[in-house]
């Protein structure tokens, strides 16, 4: 523990220096980012160990603001010179860019958020031996590997993560939180010749004991690769679809980027100017909270050092806030909601509230239409919110399902979806940043033969 502290301020001192260092060369704002992470990961295949990795990172991220101006830089080396240097040159390169009068440093914050309240940090996945570690993997896959119906493994994989965050800032921020990831997953296929199928299934947490066991993730996996087998076409018709949660969380990944500030600002969403309209249905209530403990999209500041709040999005169906950094905040004339990330805006625990309905319940209201399971390809449109994918599912006849269907089309609007989800499901399960339960959806054109 000594060790880590020490290392702790070393590079909290080093960042301080940093601070100092630019503003001496000129800098009127900077903000360095220091991470210092280790990474396991190992796939197993056909009973072999056929991926290994362990690697320790280190990492600086700076950014520079001179006369509105802004330059930034990241580097792996970690040395004084280097870093000294690389400041010099982008206090330089910052004049020849062009000056934006809402760039700059959020303010410091008013409040922090404590980071053991979050739960972010596992001590017991530390400890995990790396032979631990390769024999979950090569559990999970001998599981999967045992059903007579599967042909073929893509492999298990289990990866872990540590990561320790340092953020500074010329504005009196200083903060660090460490933070722990782990998954387990599985792809399978089943099927000869050209009936193959294939699917897959993972476990993802912070703590490893929120991890699925490799039993339950090989039985779900087997599941959903053979209940694809001997799949028939559909004829092009419109029915209403039942969207799984992965389904429903690619829809609100979708949505997650229709509502971040920077396509607002840059008119490239079909939801920009709606701020306080009616965009969905009651039944419908969207929120992005980076204060749930354990939660993987929860931290206690973002990427700029602002701390994440808990932000009803869409409440009874109406539009309540965009999600911003710090920029998309100002040219919006609107506050961040601590959604900062080293892209630009990104979620922290993004997710549609849950519902009363059991998917059984969903499912069994139906009289034709389809269980949605996977999407392929691209075709979404956040200027207009249209949507045209390829699909596979499970058509529902009578309330049951009744056989799976490949090689068809959904297609549809994200606007008309949204004012058309019948039901929402009880089966909400933080397995990501962006996630959701089931949901029914009116009406989709499924384009078939």
């Amino acid at each position: 523990m000594k060790r880590q502290n020490k290392k702790n301020n070393n590079f909290r001192l080093l960042a301080e220096e940093l601070i100092d260092f630019g503003g001496h060369k000129g800098a009127d704002e900077i903000e360095v980012t220091i991470y210092d992470g280790r990474e396991f990961e190992v796939q197993a295949r056909q009973g072999q160990v056929e991926n290994l990795i362990q690697a320790d990172s280190k990492y600086c991220s700076v950014r520079i603001f001179k006369d509105k101006r802004t330059a930034s830089f990241s580097t792996s080396d970690l040395s004084r010179p280097a870093l000294h240097s690389l400041i010099e040159k982008a206090v330089k390169r910052a004049s020849q860019t062009q000056a934006d009068e809402f760039s700059g440093l959020p303010e410091d914050p008013k409040y922090k958020v404590e980071e053991l309240s979050l739960k972010l940090f596992d001590p017991a996945l530390t400890e995990l031996k790396p032979k631990e570690k390769i024999k979950l993997a090569a559990e999970t896959e001998k599981i999967g590997l045992a059903d007579r119906r599967i042909t073929n493994s893509f492999g298990a994989r289990l990866v872990t993560n540590e990561l320790k965050t340092f953020l500074v800032n010329s504005n009196g921020f200083s903060g660090n939180y460490l933070q722990t990831y782990s998954s387990l997953s599985l792809g399978l296929q089943a099927g000869q010749g050209n009936q193959l199928v294939e699917d897959y299934w993972f476990s993802a947490a912070r703590h490893f004991k929120d991890l699925a066991s490799p039993k339950e993730i090989a039985r779900k996996a087997i599941n959903r690769t053979v209940r694809q087998l001997h799949p028939r076409q559909l004829k092009t018709q419109k029915v209403p679809v039942i969207f799984e949660p992965m389904m429903t969380s690619w829809l609100l990944s979708f949505l997650f980027h229709c509502l971040s500030g920077q396509a607002v600002y840059q008119k490239t969403s079909f939801l920009a100017g709606r701020l306080g309209e009616k965009i969905g249905n009651k039944n419908l209530t969207i929120i992005d909270n980076g204060l749930l403990p354990g939660k993987l999209g929860s931290r206690p500041f973002d990427a700029e050092g602002v701390p994440p709040q808990k932000t009803t999005v869409i409440e009874a169906g109406y539009l309540k806030h965009f999600l911003c950094n710090t920029y998309a905040g100002r040219k919006l004339g609107l506050s961040s909601t601590g959604n900062a990330d080293g892209n630009g805006i990104g979620p922290n625990n993004f997710y549609l509230k849950r519902g009363t309905y059991s998917p059984d319940e969903i499912i069994s209201s139906t009289r034709k239409g389809l269980l949605l399971t996977r999407t392929i390809g691209q075709g979404l449109n956040p200027v207009t919110g249209d949507i045209s994918r390829g699909a596979f599912g499970l058509w529902i006849q009578d309330g049951r399902i009744a056989f799976p269907v490949s090689e068809i089309t959904i297609a549809g609007n994200l606007g008309e979806i949204l004012n058309s989800i019948e039901m929402i499901g009880s089966d909400l399960n933080f397995y990501s940043p962006v996630c959701g339960p089931t949901i029914k959806v009116a009406e989709m054109t499924v384009a078939g033969s």
